[in-house]
């Protein structure tokens, strides 16, 4: 740990629970530096203004955020700040997920601000907080773990552009969007296609779907071949 102050920023829509984890923060690590956001948008501007950030505290469901694509586009662009998803769903199936797009720690919204310390000091001092007595192995299913392993080589941008089509944006809007040509949406576009090893828009959308969470899929029938 570097001199400065421990810098968190909590990332979560609800202000009464964005309060608990500010008293849990303030509790395990005097002196902290903790920022609050409510949405992905917000919590970009955060990271691009902040130096130093030493942790993340990212809900899962918040505007911006579809299934797991706030964690994965926050791998993506800031592999280097540790995160702990927080969440009200805290079925063993969603914590093994987190664990395995790159987060260190899973908090459920009903823990007690002590356990929420304790999972904030294990994440800084290197290592992996679950809540204790859940069972996170599973079979292995070599189809869907292909899958994660091919959504976590996304770069942020095509992060950002599958979460456009998942939404059934067409080129033009997503290049609107995200202020860039038509024509880099199309690399963009067919850059992920390659990498998730699909054929059409469609596809990509239902894949992420199925391995990212519903929320991908919403408007994935629109999404053009």
């Amino acid at each position: 740990m570097t001199g400065h102050p421990t810098r968190i920023v909590i990332a979560d829509d609800h202000p009464l629970f964005r309060g608990a984890l500010r008293q849990a923060v303030s509790h395990a690590l005097a002196g902290a530096e903790v920022s609050e956001v409510g949405s992905l948008e917000a919590l970009g501007q955060a990271l691009a203004e902040a130096a130093d950030l030493d942790l993340i505290l990212l809900d899962l469901t918040m505007p911006g955020v579809q299934g797991f694509s706030g964690l994965l586009f926050l791998r993506a662009a800031h592999p280097e700040i540790p995160v702990i998803v927080v969440s009200a769903n805290d079925d063993p199936a969603v914590i093994r997920r987190c664990i395995e797009f790159g987060a260190l720690g899973f908090l459920p919204k009903t823990a007690e601000v002590a356990q929420m310390g304790e999972a904030i000091r294990a994440v800084l001092d290197g290592g992996v907080w679950t809540p204790p007595g859940v069972d996170l192995s599973a079979p292995v299913d070599h189809e869907t773990a292909d899958m994660v392993r091919r959504l976590a080589t996304l770069t942020p941008q095509q992060v950002r552009v599958l979460m456009m089509l998942s939404e059934g944006l067409l080129n033009k809007q997503i290049a609107y969007e995200l202020g860039v040509s038509e024509a880099t949406v199309k690399a963009h576009v067919s850059a992920i296609l390659t990498k998730l090893d699909v054929d059409s828009r469609t596809q990509a959308v239902i894949a992420a779907a199925k391995i990212a969470g519903a929320g991908w899929a919403a408007a994935g029938a629109s999404a053009t071949s």
